[in-house]
């Protein structure tokens, strides 16, 4: 029997998040579903870009997943395969991004720029060339 498998990171956030727009304005993300607090602030979020499904999850005391500004850095890296690597980089970066690594075209066969997203998330914008 055949089984789909895919990965969806969870990406975590800060207590008081009100606003999750950018993932929409930066990539083109569909919110599938949020879930908010009384104070209306994001509980748990779920997204799709292109078929591809990610979430994000307010910061929970004793779950061992953090913000990145809490650890002065990131763990992982969110790989985003796409066919117009300066649209997408450019477009994400009009909505906030900031620039890590600038789109470049690598002797390993990679076009690719790195970002962050306004929650301290990395990002490599990247095709196969």
């Amino acid at each position: 029997m055949k089984t789909n498998t895919a990965f969806t990171p969870k990406l975590t956030i800060g207590k008081n998040v009100t606003d999750i727009g950018f993932y929409t304005r930066a990539f083109g993300a569909v919110e599938q579903w949020c879930l908010r607090n009384d104070d209306e602030t994001v509980h748990v979020a779920q997204f799709d870009i292109d078929g591809a499904m990610f979430h994000l999850h307010e910061q929970m005391p004793g779950s061992g997943a953090f913000v990145p500004s809490s650890q002065e850095g990131v763990t992982t890296v969110i790989g985003l395969m796409t066919d117009d690597v300066h649209a997408v980089y450019n477009k994400a970066v009009s909505a906030g991004a900031i620039v890590i690594k600038p789109v470049t075209d690598y002797e390993y066969g990679w076009r690719q720029g790195e970002l962050q997203d306004p929650f301290g998330h990395r990002w490599v914008i990247q095709k196969v060339l």
